[in-house]
C-alpha cells in the first residue's frame, strides 16, 4: 500500500505552548525581531491567556518559559514576568473573545510603514496570503503598556485582522497559530515589496485587480497547508531539542 503524504503528518502533534514558541521563532527570521518586543496571546477559553514572557527574545525562549496570565494581566503559571505591552493583548481579548490568538510585534517593513502612516499596496500574490482586512490606526496615543492607550488601539482596528499601529509596529489576529503565522509572513512581505517597488522609482508598478484582493480578503489563514509545516520542520532542523 503506498503512503500519501499530507501536511498535517509532516510535523509531530504540537501543544499551544510549542506552537508559540514555533511561531516565534520562525517570525523572528522574517523580520519580528525587535530585540525583547513582542507577544504572542493563545486564549485558553477559560478567562486566561498563554503568553510568551518578559526578559526573553523570540529567538530564545522555549515551550517552559510560556507562561499562563489571566485577562487582568496576572501571572497565573509560570517562571518569567508579564510582558510589559500585555494591555493591547488584555484589552483585545476582553473586546475580541472570539479572536484565539494575537500577535504584535515591531516587524523590521511593517514598522516602516506604520511609521509612514500609510497602507502599503499589494503588488503579488505571496503577500496577499492568509486574507483579513488590514487598517491603519493613524494616531500614537501612547505605548501599549497604558491600558487606555491600548483600549484605543484596540477600538480603532474595528474587526480587522491586521493592523498597522503608527509610530509603534505591528498587530496580527487569527483563529490559530497557523493563520497568525500565514498573516505575519504575508503582512511583512507586502511591506517589503511594497516599500522595493517605491524604492526603485518605477512608475510601472501594478496592484493585484482589485476582484482578486476582495476574493484573498475572505481566507481564513487556515487553507494554504504546508507553509506553516515547512516552518516547524525548519526549525526543529535547526534546534532539534527545541520542543523537549
Amino acid at each position: 500500500m503506498s503512503f500519501v503524504p499530507t501536511a498535517d503528518k509532516l510535523i509531530p502533534e504540537l501543544t499551544p505552548a510549542q506552537e508559540i514558541v514555533v511561531l516565534a521563532r520562525t517570525l523572528w527570521r522574517e523580520g519580528y525581531n525587535d530585540h525583547l518586543a513582542g507577544h504572542i496571546t493563545y486564549n485558553l477559553g477559560d478567562g486566561t491567556l498563554l503568553c510568551n514572557p518578559w526578559l526573553l527574545t523570540w529567538a530564545e525562549f522555549r515551550p517552559q518559559d510560556v507562561i499562563r496570565i489571566d485577562l487582568e494581566g496576572n501571572l497565573v503559571e509560570g517562571d518569567w514576568p508579564v510582558p510589559l505591552g500585555i494591555p493591547l493583548h488584555l484589552e483585545l481579548h476582553r473586546a475580541r473573545p472570539g479572536v484565539q490568538v494575537a500577535l504584535h510585534n515591531h516587524s523590521q517593513f511593517g514598522t516602516v510603514w506604520a511609521d509612514m502612516g500609510e497602507v502599503p499596496p499589494v503588488y503579488d500574490q505571496s503577500s496577499s496570503l492568509g486574507g483579513g482586512d488590514l487598517v491603519l490606526v493613524d494616531e500614537y496615543d501612547g505605548g501599549v503598556d497604558n491600558s487606555q492607550a491600548a483600549a484605543k488601539a484596540v477600538a480603532a482596528m474595528g474587526e480587522a485582522e491586521l493592523a498597522l499601529l503608527a509610530g509603534h509596529g505591528v498587530f496580527v489576529l487569527g483563529s490559530t497559530i497557523r493563520a497568525v503565522h500565514q498573516r505575519a509572513v504575508a503582512l511583512e512581505q507586502r511591506c517589503r515589496t511594497a516599500w522595493m517597488v517605491r524604492a526603485s522609482g518605477s512608475t510601472a508598478g501594478t496592484r493585484l485587480p482589485d476582484w482578486y484582493l476582495e476574493r484573498s480578503a475572505q481566507a481564513d489563514g487556515n487553507r494554504f497547508k504546508g507553509f506553516w509545516e515547512a516552518s516547524v520542520r525548519a526549525e526543529l532542523v535547526r534546534e532539534p531539542t527545541l520542543l523537549s
